[in-house]
């Protein structure tokens, strides 16, 4: 009855025109010369599935092929002839085990996928030590044939890089989506747990076929009530659809839940009541979910409550909840985006300030979550310093899928290269080659725990991101999530190939202009440097005249700092030395002037305006010409995704055509109006050629959005 409903799934699929919703596991026909090789290579499926992982798997493994080849495998109990896939355990199939391959290097999710012959036969066979690393091994033996690969030599071993590989849901428990551009939440907590979305289980395939074993249901800037009993259960009937595809569910924990849902008149998280009121907690919560994940926490941080109010430490806070996880094999997940309620010198430094004095200090079910940079999520910052600060605890790198500061959804912004720029980044801690990659899998100080968590861009969309291309966020998260040494290129080209079109014709120039549109949103909206230029509270659309309000760290002016002298934060030893918190050979880099890469000099330099630049031009001049040459780069793509409309379906051609319009249109807006505030200061000209803007700056800075999306507070 399964398989039959998957296939009927998949029929009803290949009947509705193309909207998105199938993401990178359309199965779409494979190319005429290649559907015989793999029809000869999938003639039957040997597969008990005595497991729900392993039926999930039989289950991709015949949709997938029946797409791919117009044929789905022959469900068999043994081999009967050429060209069977033999798919499972060597505890849950007796063909695996007559073959006696050694998977224990693989772990308990890896997977080997390998050319054999069974009786004489030629076969594929996908094995592992679990049931979870067979369904990962079939995703990826599908993925092959999705991008058109040979499948009859394979001998492909995987195992997964880091251990914790986690989605940060942002959604609260009315619907509404932090940060989200695609709809209400994709949780019906209304509805829940009677009624079970068939879209959670196409959520949970998507995330599988990633890697993806973990998600944080509910909003880091939480609700007690997701704690309580009610909840609870709803919760519970998440985790049971999400179990069956290597998914454990976390939850969000309000560090005040003991005072608004337990009675007790404090937090404190070393006041014995409190201490056992977690443990009780943590109990109840694993009686109704054995396999449930853990905490993620947002403490003492844009008004969130935490240890420091009671004048205890981040090591006491998140010592507690580790502490009543621990019986259960629980995660604390402990964020160090963290504000102080003095204002520092530099916002860049609290994090590195607040927490390095712990290394060492913290339990170890404990993880502490960092952001990729020391300020938040902006088009381009660099590493930040904790990573390799922290040799006796393991950190877990956060990544930011949803495009809070680049453009929402309807802006094309492919990720990847940014990842990827994190990842490669030396913090020379140990020498040469340190870099934050070895930091976050735990080699380069021998963490057994490690983690990377993203913040989704899912939502209630029928295409889920809110923009097609935004799918290939989530994917190429997910990818890198598992290896975080895959290249950005070489995920996009997957995506595409999967995606759209496996087409070298509509592959390389989409790839092409994907991998340059985070550097055309970096020049168009915070080039050279600059960071935190938005609008204020949602976030869209340029600000950099934004001051006053509640904290001069929320400002635009406080973070470019532009006067008659200059522009830039200067963080040398002149300025508030953030610089001191990165290891010599970075800080002296950084540090110097003449040696800062240029896309960081006005993150650690306050320069003059006519400041020599590797163009030869003037910094003034520089800042013009890279804003303007970020407008062109997406004048460009519009040309090239127009170029290739008789390779992608209308529909979707059509969505990311508009969306394109409008991306040109907005950042045209930032280069005018950026333009328009910062000549305010350099009063110089624009360089020859460059158009002024069509507006005085009093109209920019008119401009209001009270209805922009995303803004949760």
């Amino acid at each position: 009855m399964l398989v039959l409903g998957g296939l009927l799934c998949m029929q009803a699929a290949g009947a509705r025109a193309e909207d998105g919703y199938d993401l990178w596991l359309r199965y779409a026909p494979a190319a005429p010369a290649s559907v015989e090789h793999y029809r000869s290579r999938t003639t039957q499926l040997v597969m008990p599935a005595p497991s729900a992982t392993l039926a999930a798997a039989h289950a991709e493994l015949l949709r997938g092929l029946a797409g791919l080849t117009g044929r789905a495998p022959e469900a068999v109990a043994a081999i009967t002839r050429e060209g069977a896939v033999v798919a499972g355990t060597a505890a849950s199939s007796p063909v695996v085990a007559r073959l006696r391959l050694d998977t224990r290097p693989l772990g308990n999710e890896g997977y080997l996928i390998r050319s054999v012959r069974v009786d004489g036969q030629a076969a594929t066979v996908i094995t592992a030590n679990t049931d979870v690393g067979v369904l990962y091994g079939s995703f990826h033996f599908l993925r092959l044939l999705q991008t058109g690969q040979a499948i009859d030599a394979l001998d492909v071993r995987e195992s997964p890089r880091v251990k914790l590989r986690v989605l940060n849901h942002w959604d609260n428990l009315d619907g509404y989506v932090e940060r989200g551009y695609a709809g209400a939440s994709i949780w019906d907590w209304h509805a829940l747990p009677d009624y079970l979305d068939p879209r959670y289980t196409d959520y949970a395939r998507a995330n599988a076929s990633l890697g993806i074993n973990g998600t944080v249901l509910n909003n880091v800037n939480s609700h007690a009530l997701s704690l309580t009993p009610m909840y609870l259960d709803k919760t519970r009937a998440l985790a049971s659809v999400l179990r069956p595809y290597g998914i454990r569910v976390y939850l969000s924990a309000r560090f005040s839940a003991p005072m608004e849902i337990g009675g007790l008149q404090t937090a404190d998280p070393l006041d014995p009541a409190v201490r056992r009121w977690w443990k009780d907690k943590a109990d109840e919560i694993y009686r109704a979910i054995p396999d449930f994940g853990g905490f993620l926490v947002k403490a003492n941080s844009e008004g969130q409550p935490g240890p420091q109010d009671y004048g205890r430490t981040h090591v006491d806070g998140a010592n507690m909840l580790a502490e009543a996880l621990a019986p259960h094999g629980g995660t604390v997940m402990w964020r160090a985006f963290v504000y102080s309620h003095e204002e520092p010198d530099d916002r860049a430094k609290q994090a590195y300030t607040e927490f390095v004095p712990h290394d060492g200090k913290f339990r170890d079910n404990v993880l502490v979550q960092v952001k990729n940079g020391p300020v938040d999520f902006q088009p381009r910052e660099p590493f930040h310093p904790l990573f390799g600060a922290m040799p006796r605890t393991p950190l877990m790198l956060e990544l930011q899928i949803t495009k809070e500061y680049l453009g929402f959804a309807t802006h094309l912004v492919y990720l990847g290269p940014m990842y990827e720029e994190v990842l490669a980044a030396d913090t020379h801690a140990r020498g040469t080659g340190s870099t934050v990659r070895k930091v976050i899998d735990g080699t380069l100080e021998g963490h057994a725990l490690s983690g990377m968590a993203g913040v989704a861009n899912i939502g209630a969309d029928r295409n889920w991101s809110g923009s097609h291309f935004d799918q290939a966020n989530w994917y190429v998260y997910g990818r890198l999530a598992w290896n975080p040494s895959l290249t950005a290129r070489g995920i996009a080209d997957e995506w595409v190939r999967m995606t759209f079109a496996n087409d070298d014709r509509l592959v390389a120039p989409v790839v092409e202009m994907m991998m340059g549109s985070r550097q055309a949103a970096v020049d168009y909206m915070t080039p050279l440097g600059l960071h935190h230029l938005m609008g204020r509270g949602h976030h869209y659309g340029p600000g950099p005249w934004v001051q006053g309000g509640p904290r001069a760290d929320w400002t635009s002016v406080y973070y470019h700092r532009a006067d008659q002298d200059g522009i830039g934060f200067d963080r040398s030893a002149t300025g508030s030395n953030a610089l001191a918190q990165y290891f010599p050979p970075v800080a002296r880099q950084f540090g110097d002037v003449a040696r800062v890469p240029e896309e960081f000099l006005l993150w650690f330099h306050h320069v003059p305006w006519d400041h020599p630049m590797a163009s030869g031009r003037p910094l003034w001049d520089e800042l013009v010409m890279r804003y303007a040459r970020g407008v062109d780069y997406v004048r460009g793509m519009r040309s090239t995704w127009g170029g290739v409309s008789s390779h992608v379906d209308a529909p979707r051609h059509a969505q990311v055509a508009a969306f394109l319009g409008i991306q040109e249109k907005e950042a045209q807006w930032w280069r005018d109006a950026s333009i328009a505030y910062f000549q305010t200061f350099a009063r110089r000209p624009l360089p020859e050629g460059q158009a002024p803007p069509p507006h005085p700056l009093a109209y920019y800075e008119a401009l209001q959005f009270p209805h922009a999306p995303g803004d949760g507070r």
